[in-house]
């Protein structure tokens, strides 16, 4: 029997595709097997965001030639969509994928068996308008599955190369989400969470059906989902239609990922960002009026090119002043072809790696306040696996709880009273209401 091997860079998008990609080969009579063993084809999924991303990517197609010098290795993902011709060059890899057409990825492998001629596979992104068709039916996680709904960006940050590798918004059809979903639940799946390059942007490019149809579609036509998740969100998707459907529907939780980027209009300006601190501001904090209970994580980049220590500080400032309630933080990383290469004033390396250092720290002091604010609240968990002794879970605004029970089970989902904490998971007891 045949084996395919997986190693997969960068985001939950990439995770889903290879997915996707295991599951057609699956089909083809494939075992999988881990990245470390010897196996008959290997799939590197790439990242490009930045530029550890592709370092990360060469390395691993070095090393599937390396464990087995005769196995087939296909690249794909954005990696080989930006620099396909590099990726070409690569000793060891046969085959080349960008971010389209991977669900021809098993019939690619098999025309490389028959004529051992290298194949490359990779479209002009600026052209196309269809969503690409990967569904995913099984993971390996029985509790939550990711879903692709859409992909594509029509942002252009000056920063990012993700418009360039993956191309404008193109959603898939809301038909075939709901059926995706149905089919998710019916095989076992208590939670989906939405997925996608710029998630929220779904609908822009169909007509009369918006996001928020989507997410109402979602609420009332899936038969027996019992938590909605949405990856991220832009701020100014945000409508009072939204919050009012997140306050009602049974389903959506209270966590929302909403990137800011830089708590700094000057450096807000400079990346291309299309709001203002005080217009995010007000937005939030009519989102935190709408639903009291809602915990919001965002995205910073620190050290981009122009950036002082005093727009650090006010970026720093700000986001405490707002109470996110965890940061996920990144040095600014120069992509190539994108306008924030050619800006003047790069930030030293050890300016931005301290940057980040304090940054981290102020993210660990939100973390605990929020955590702390929990005590002695019930929160609706979902259990997901057996660890130390514990089961634990995700509550619905994303905080790890771990309960001492034997009567839980994974795949549950229990009412928990907060008892107490560890660093930032909180410790608590069954108290199921009525």
């Amino acid at each position: 029997m045949p084996t395919v091997a997986f190693h997969t860079l960068g985001c939950k998008v990439n995770t889903y595709e290879t997915e996707g990609m295991l599951e057609l080969f699956e089909k083809d009579g494939y075992t999988s097997k881990n990245f470390d063993e010897k196996a008959d084809v290997y799939v590197i999924n790439t990242c490009t965001v930045t530029n550890t991303g592709d370092q990360k990517s060469r390395q691993m197609i070095r090393k599937a030639k390396r464990t087995n010098p005769d196995a087939i290795i296909a690249v794909v993902g954005c990696y080989a969509q930006v620099s396909s011709d590099e990726v070409k060059a690569i000793d060891g890899v046969d085959i080349v994928i960008g971010t389209q057409h991977r669900n021809k990825i098993v019939d690619y492998v098999n025309a490389y068996k028959a004529k051992k001629e290298t194949i490359v596979d990779v479209e002009d992104v600026m052209n196309l308008h269809q969503f690409e068709r990967l569904k995913i039916f099984s993971y390996e996680n029985r509790t939550r599955a990711f879903m692709k709904i859409q992909d594509g960006c029509n942002k252009f940050c000056t920063y990012c190369i993700i418009p360039y590798a993956r191309g404008g918004i193109r959603s898939c059809n809301p038909q075939e989400v709901l059926e995706q979903a149905q089919r998710l639940v019916d095989n076992g799946f208590k939670e989906i969470v939405l997925t996608g390059i710029h998630t929220a942007g779904y609908g822009n490019d169909l007509e009369d059906y918006s996001f928020y149809d989507l997410l109402n579609d979602l609420t009332h036509k899936v038969n027996g989902l019992k938590r909605l998740r949405i990856s991220s969100i832009e701020m100014g998707q945000i409508t009072p239609e939204i919050i009012r459907l997140i306050d009602e529907s049974p389903i959506i939780v209270d966590h929302l990922h909403i990137p800011i980027q830089s708590g700094c209009d000057k450096i807000l300006k400079r990346m291309n960002r299309t709001y203002t601190t005080s217009e995010f501001e007000e937005k939030l904090n009519a989102l935190k009026k709408g639903l009291p209970s809602l915990s919001v994580t965002t995205d910073v980049i620190v050290g981009f090119p122009g950036e002082t220590e005093e727009d650090f500080m006010t970026t720093y400032n700000w986001i405490k002043k707002n109470h996110f309630n965890q940061l996920h933080v990144f040095p600014y990383s120069p992509r190539k072809n994108t306008p924030a290469e050619k800006f003047k004033e790069q930030v030293p390396g050890d300016v931005k790696k301290d940057r980040v250092r304090r940054l981290m720290a102020l993210s660990d002091e939100l973390r605990t306040e929020f955590a702390s604010w929990q005590m002695g609240k019930d929160l609706e968990v979902l259990f997901e696996e057996e660890k130390d002794g514990y089961m634990q879970g995700h509550a619905s605004n994303y905080l790890l709880v771990k309960v001492k029970d034997p009567a839980i089970h994974e795949g549950d989902i229990h009412t928990v009273k907060i008892t107490d904490r560890i660093g930032y998971d909180l410790v608590g007891e069954l108290h199921e209401k009525g």
